[in-house]
């Protein structure tokens, strides 16, 4: 159906009241009812996000000599970021989009860098374990790069595999901290000792859990090494929208030095409108993004972080227990916001459909079948509804009955 443009304008609040209306068949994420696409730190946080974003929603990144303010915004921004992953000194990044604008210009760097420093010629190919995340497989359909996925061991990256797989045309090998459908954190030390022996680009894709993985270690977890402190990492993603609780979009990627991030940026003289350089793919660059970044994680500082994270490490700790005396079996050992857990004798797929019925919106994991959560602050206050919720669902969608319910 097309859709014509109104004639005459309407009054803005006709507008805005269709626009409620239209959203009245939306998930209710403010309820703690949705544990996908959106990151709920509160409502305070959410103010600033929208506040900061509206005060430079007409500025445009792309022109730093126009807009100095959000030139420093980004630089103070990106800092945070290489702090937090022990980058050396020198190393530099960028605010992007998004996850997939961040893995895109490092995946563009790494084969930049392969055919200029390292003289590779002909085909090119990316190592990844099959847990890393399709963004990676976008870019190199862009840039016309093999993607050769191998096998897990465990739910994790197996370097083994990768290292078989790696050969002279190998631009990149990817790990994942942690890889989205088990929100388990590769073996990224044995990863960088691989990337060190072989001299291999390794990236590590922290856009899920890099904004939480440095405070839920603040927090006294055993968080293994996964940044710039291991030698083999050259670039890194992370994303400010997840766990940084930051406006949508907007991410970072990092690179350990400065002759590796240059080989990100386009830089086009020929043509009539004089030199463009532009850091990222995107060209304009919203400054709300930008803004509301930096507003966000100043608000927050570490203190206020490391609250929010312990608020999602405690949801986390408590519905795994949970589901564990349902039956059910967690995959792996989460550490961070998100967790997957399966039973062999009931179809979890069902059981998330029965959840549904009750509001609940979450993810689902197909190897093995299994229920995906990836969590909030917010879901500290309602594990327990969670539960109970999903103690009907597991029994409604036929799964063994509980002699005794524990949360109806």
């Amino acid at each position: 159906m097309r859709t014509p443009l109104p004639q005459t304008g309407r009054d803005w609040p006709t507008v805005k009241g269709e626009m409620l209306a239209y959203a009245e068949g939306d998930v209710r994420w403010r309820e703690g009812k949705t544990a996908v696409y959106v990151f709920n730190a509160g409502a305070e946080v959410e103010q600033v996000q929208k506040e900061a974003y509206a005060l430079f929603m007409s500025e445009n990144g792309l022109g730093p000599a126009a807009f100095p303010s959000l030139k420093r915004m980004e630089d103070e921004v990106v800092g945070f970021g290489l702090q937090l992953f022990n980058a050396p000194e020198g190393a530099r990044g960028a605010i992007t989009s998004g996850g997939t604008d961040s893995i895109t210009m490092a995946i563009k760097a790494a084969r930049d860098h392969a055919r200029k420093a390292r003289g590779v010629t002909g085909p090119l190919n990316l190592v990844l374990p099959r847990s890393a995340h399709p963004a990676f497989d976008k870019a190199c359909a862009v840039m016309e790069i093999e993607v050769r996925r191998t096998p897990l061991k465990a739910f994790l990256a197996d370097p083994e595999a990768m290292a078989a797989a790696a050969d002279a045309a190998t631009v990149m090998i990817v790990g994942s901290a942690p890889n989205f459908p088990y929100g388990l954190i590769d073996p990224i030390a044995a990863l960088s000792e691989l990337a060190v022996a072989r001299d291999l680009w390794l990236h590590v894709d922290a856009c899920v859990g890099g904004y939480i993985a440095p405070f839920v270690r603040m927090n006294g977890v055993d968080i293994p090494a996964f940044d710039f402190s291991l030698p083999g990492v050259r670039s890194m993603s992370a994303d400010l929208h997840k766990y940084g609780y930051c406006a949508k979009g907007a991410s970072t990627v990092f690179f350990r030095s400065e002759d590796l991030h240059q080989l990100m940026a386009f830089d086009f003289r020929d043509w009539p409108g004089g030199r463009m350089v532009t850091p990222t793919l995107a060209g304009t660059r919203p400054g709300g993004a930008i803004a509301s970044a930096w507003a966000v994680m100043n608000f927050l500082g570490v203190d206020g972080y490391r609250r929010k994270h312990a608020q999602v490490t405690e949801a986390r700790e408590r519905i795994a227990e949970g589901a564990t005396q349902m039956g059910f079996r967690v995959l792996g050992d989460p550490q961070l916001g998100l967790l997957a857990f399966t039973r062999e004798d009931v179809d979890c797929v069902a059981v998330w459909a029965k959840l549904r019925e009750r509001g609940w919106f979450t993810g689902v994991t197909t190897e093995p079948k299994s229920l995906h959560l990836m969590l909030s602050p917010v879901h500290a206050q309602v594990a327990d509804q969670y539960l109970a919720d999903l103690e009907w669902a597991l029994g409604a969608a036929g799964g063994p009955a509980t002699a005794e319910p524990r949360y109806a």
